[in-house]
């Protein structure tokens, strides 16, 4: 693998990282409601008898998988992959949502503000080394081309 595909796909995983946890920061306030135990839908009033509304379900979180590529005949670079979080909600207090449970819980996403910015800050120094990587081996490139006697 050369060290221009090496370096974009450091750039590659940088990016997807930064989205990942921009999407994680944007969607921490949207809550649902809590996952029903024994399979019963959250009780509410509704105009129509028998028929229970339905409220979306809460933002499930995600988290950036990041590895070596080390298989093929030319290893190099990285992976990056997404995958949720686990547990992805956590039980929050917010009585006035009109799909708390009897309890006044709700599912709030399992999002660490604090460890989504250390996402943020990680990704852009990763994404700054590897655009340096990838300028200077255009200029390296450029000058072994550009022999003039």
């Amino acid at each position: 693998m050369s060290i221009f595909s090496i370096a974009t796909s450091g750039l590659y995983a940088a990016s997807l990282r930064v989205n990942v946890a921009a999407s994680n920061i944007a969607n921490v306030q949207t809550t649902g409601p809590l996952p029903a135990s024994g399979g019963s839908s959250p009780s509410a009033v509704t105009g129509s008898p028998g028929i229970a509304p339905t409220f979306p379900a809460a933002y499930v979180p995600l988290r950036v998988d990041q590895v070596d590529q080390s298989s093929g005949s030319t290893p190099g670079g990285t992976i990056a992959k997404v995958s949720t979080v686990s547990p992805s909600y956590t039980a929050q207090s917010d009585p006035s949502a009109s799909f708390a449970n009897q309890d006044g819980l709700v599912a709030a996403p399992n999002v660490d503000i604090a460890n989504e910015f250390v996402q943020l800050a990680a990704a852009k120094y990763s994404f700054i080394a590897n655009a340096k990587v990838t300028q200077a081996y255009a200029e390296t490139t450029e000058s072994l081309l550009d022999i003039t006697t």
